[in-house]
């Protein structure tokens, strides 16, 4: 997950998940899963930003995330948590509503109980582990008829796919993603929050749209 690999991963044409596939694989993963899936799409998080997220980093009334932390796992299986690499990691995601219960019941389910306990865990309360979730992962992306080089940082690549779909200038869509270059981290001054609420509310009527036009689909499917 260093810099030169990430700026790799920005630069070359990913495959991009569609919001029905982003489901299929959230089911796929399971219950405790899931919300990783659908933060990891509809947030564009990272994963390394994921396995940090803690109960304080969550904000339920606002509907959205801060993060402040990351736990990147190197070769050798060791987790090293500080700060994100850059100042535009450290930012208060804003999520689309469509969250809100998927994130309350991880939250009453699956995460730590203290007010900093880890959002995500292992069946046994470990902290995510790349290795463990990349069998899962596996799995997940043969059941949900992915491609084979379709990897969870692909997610990402969705989520701001749907961001820029919504009309969001650049500056608002490299907030959100926690994008930082030397050149356009004045543009990071002007976002407002106001522009991040209203491209997560972007984000929201886009997805529900397109669920409600698959629902549509299924049922004139089966009625043909």
């Amino acid at each position: 997950m260093g810099g030169s690999r990430a700026s790799k991963e920005e630069a070359d044409e990913r495959p991009t998940a569609t919001v029905e596939q982003v489901f299929d694989l959230a089911d796929a993963m399971g219950p405790r899963w899931r919300l990783m899936v659908l933060l990891g799409a509809f947030a564009s998080l990272r994963p390394e930003e994921l396995a940090e997220l803690r109960r304080h980093s969550v904000d339920l009334d606002e509907c959205s995330l801060r993060i402040t932390q990351a736990a990147p796992e190197l070769t050798n299986g060791r987790r090293v948590t500080g700060a994100p690499k850059t100042r535009a990691g450290k930012r208060t995601v804003y999520l689309p509503d469509f969250l809100l219960p998927e994130l309350r019941r991880h939250l009453r389910w699956f995460a730590e109980k203290e007010p900093d306990g880890l959002l995500f865990v292992g069946e046994k309360g470990a902290p995510f582990r790349r290795s463990t979730f990349g069998r899962k992962w596996r799995k997940a992306r043969t059941k949900a008829g992915m491609p084979a080089n379709f990897r969870f940082y692909d997610l990402r690549h969705t989520g701001n796919t749907l961001a820029a779909d919504t009309g969001a200038k650049l500056k608002d869509l490299m907030v959100r993603a926690g994008q930082s270059s030397e050149r356009a981290q004045l543009i990071y001054q002007h976002s407002t929050v106001k522009h991040q609420r209203r491209l997560a509310r972007g984000i929201d009527a886009e997805v529900r749209q397109r669920m409600r036009e698959s629902a549509a689909e299924q049922t004139g499917a089966k009625e043909a």
